[in-house]
């Protein structure tokens, strides 16, 4: 159960609260509720491909892990440099909807905030969570107990007022033509990209597989329950909101948890779940950025990226390269809207970290039979197959202006990587050094 806890913790963060009128927008209806049931299996599918990785190479790193030992045989540290090079950019985008979306709800207690002054004040935000992030953090555990306890008050509160007043009709009025196929599966795909969104951290088990007891057993199950349990909670506490504040408003607001819970409770209730929800975005934007600058850190430190990233401040100790350039994305991305910035992210993030992951796992089948395996993927390769397809679509459902923007950022990684390799001497101005091993051929 710990190990389940903690996937949820990371999974229960600001997602929730500022990514239901998105969702109702693109999908047009209550029938977004597919979105986040298909996007569970996809996240369930792609759990198995999480958990027998995590199990077999445990500790930190995760996939510039898998994906190192992975590549490494045919083209030495590229795979790993392009996975830092896309966190660089993907990680600063997932932050900033945190920022955008506390700065949203801040529009409740400041309503003349123009929306220039609602971007300006996520920056506001991002500055001060760097501020405070600029100094030694002992550890993180006390304030993830925070972030937990503020998202269970938050969601508990809803699922009780929304329920309590709850209108079916309301809940399920679905438009006339929503499940016609052309448009029913556009939509679907755009609420998969959502739901998949909202369920990010279903792997961070993964990440602590040296530290979890029994991990064949112990990782595919805190993957699993955690995203049947995190898509239930989701599930229940979009239906009780739309059952309660009719999905054509919804989908236009920009705080639609503050507006669901005042027309319940009035203001007293608008004003506790405003500041609740603002104290668990905050609370994730803080963890979230803690952790991801470490990763560039830990990449540059084993000689996988720029040796800037492997500096420590002098007197914290922590990488405040890694940090500052993180910041200064998140700023920009500020400027954006939140389903833009969405969009961006999961488009930047699928082709070389989930999908490249999905064939990482067969090619280490292939050329390590002999690996130790504590868990290995049920009915491999068919959830591997499957998990590849619903992220192919998930991918085209992004759009064109993410998808050509994920392109971009990874030609642009190429160029840089040759450079870096030119200048290091690796790959593909030098051999691919390795040891011979046993290679299946099943």
């Amino acid at each position: 159960m710990q190990a389940t806890s903690m996937n949820m913790s990371q999974m229960m963060g600001a997602g929730p609260f500022i990514t239901m009128p998105i969702i109702l927008a693109t999908v047009g209806g209550p029938q977004a509720m597919f979105g986040w049931i298909v996007g569970a299996l996809l996240a369930i599918l792609d759990g198995l491909v999480w958990s027998e990785l995590g199990a077999a190479m445990p500790g930190e790193g995760g996939s510039y892990i898998y994906l190192r030992e992975a590549f490494k045989y045919r083209t030495g540290k590229l795979m790993p440099f392009l996975f830092t090079w896309s966190t660089i950019i993907a990680t600063p985008m997932i932050m900033s909807t945190g920022a955008i979306g506390m700065a949203n709800y801040l529009v409740y207690f400041f309503p003349s905030l123009s929306p220039l002054g609602i971007k300006l004040s996520a920056v506001a935000i991002t500055l001060i969570t760097i501020a405070i992030l600029y100094r030694k953090i002992g550890s993180i555990a006390k304030i993830t107990v925070v972030l937990w306890a503020g998202m269970i008050l938050t969601v508990c509160l809803i699922l009780i007022g929304g329920f309590s007043h709850f209108n079916p009709s309301m809940a399920f009025d679905f438009p006339k033509d929503a499940f016609a196929p052309g448009q029913f599966f556009i939509g679907l795909g755009a609420g998969m990209l959502i739901s998949i969104y909202d369920y990010l951290g279903y792997y961070t088990v993964c990440y602590l597989g040296g530290e979890v007891k029994n991990p064949g057993r112990t990782i595919p199950r805190a993957v699993i329950l955690s995203v049947i349990l995190v898509s239930l909670i989701d599930l229940s506490m979009n239906i009780s909101v739309i059952g309660v504040l009719p999905w054509q408003e919804g989908m236009k607001s920009h705080n639609i948890m503050t507006e669901f819970m005042q027309r319940i409770w009035g203001e007293p209730g608008a004003v506790i779940i405003t500041i609740l929800i603002l104290w668990t975005c905050f609370a994730s934007l803080f963890t979230g950025l803690l952790g991801a600058s470490r990763l560039p850190y830990q990449a540059a430190a084993d000689g996988l990226f720029f040796k800037p990233f492997a500096k420590l401040h002098k007197k914290h100790n922590f990488p405040h390269y890694s940090l500052i350039i993180m910041g200064c994305i998140m700023i920009i991305c500020c400027f954006f809207d939140l389903g833009q910035i969405i969009n961006a992210l999961m488009a930047v993030t699928i082709v070389v970290q989930f999908m490249g992951q999905i064939i990482a796992l067969s090619i280490l089948r292939r050329r390590k039979p002999d690996m130790k395996r504590p868990f290995k993927q049920w009915l491999y390769p068919i959830p591997s197959i499957l998990a590849f397809i619903g992220w192919a679509f998930v991918f085209y459902s992004s759009g064109w202006q993410a998808i050509r923007l994920s392109i971009v950022w990874t030609l642009l990684g190429l160029i840089v990587y040759v450079i870096w390799a030119r200048k290091n001497n690796e790959w593909p101005f030098r051999k691919v050094e390795y040891e011979v091993e046993k290679v299946s051929i099943k």
